[in-house]
């Protein structure tokens, strides 16, 4: 299983977010901080605002800040909302398939998908923004 980079973009907005809880980050920062294209965090930016993650606000002293407290939000249910296709094979998605009647594959990778997710819903964006002091740094954000 392979996440897109609009998935890891978001969850690393999450984390530059959820390490500074009471002030408003711009795209702008977001992209320096992490060497990406603001373009794409445009994107990552309104997605994560369609699913309540993050408030978005415009013009003088605008930006994004969590909607939530970064304990409250699990890098499950960003996955969840970020990605475009869980189905690791076609017939997750009912696809035609000539041993689907006795197939044990399906449920091996059924499982295995609720394992990877399982791990992901008991991981919060707090858990992910630590240790704080040297994500700061790496980030460039300052103390």
């Amino acid at each position: 299983m392979r996440l897109t980079t609009l998935t890891d973009y978001s969850l690393r907005m999450l984390i530059y977010l959820a390490l500074q809880p009471d002030r408003r980050a711009t795209i702008g920062e977001v992209a320096q901080a992490y060497g990406i294209s603001e373009n794409h965090l445009m994107k990552v930016a309104h997605l994560l605002g369609q699913a309540g993650h993050v408030s978005t606000s415009r013009g003088r002293g605008g930006g994004l800040v969590l909607a939530r407290p970064a304990a409250e939000i699990t890098a499950g249910d960003v996955v969840r909302r970020i990605e475009p296709d869980l189905s690791l094979v076609p017939c997750f998605a009912g696809g035609d398939c000539a041993i689907l009647p006795a197939c044990r594959l399906k449920h091996a990778l059924h499982a295995a998908r609720a394992a990877f997710l399982a791990v992901l819903d008991g991981t919060t964006i707090q858990d992910l923004a630590q240790p704080e002091g040297t994500l700061r740094e790496a980030l460039g954000i300052a103390a």
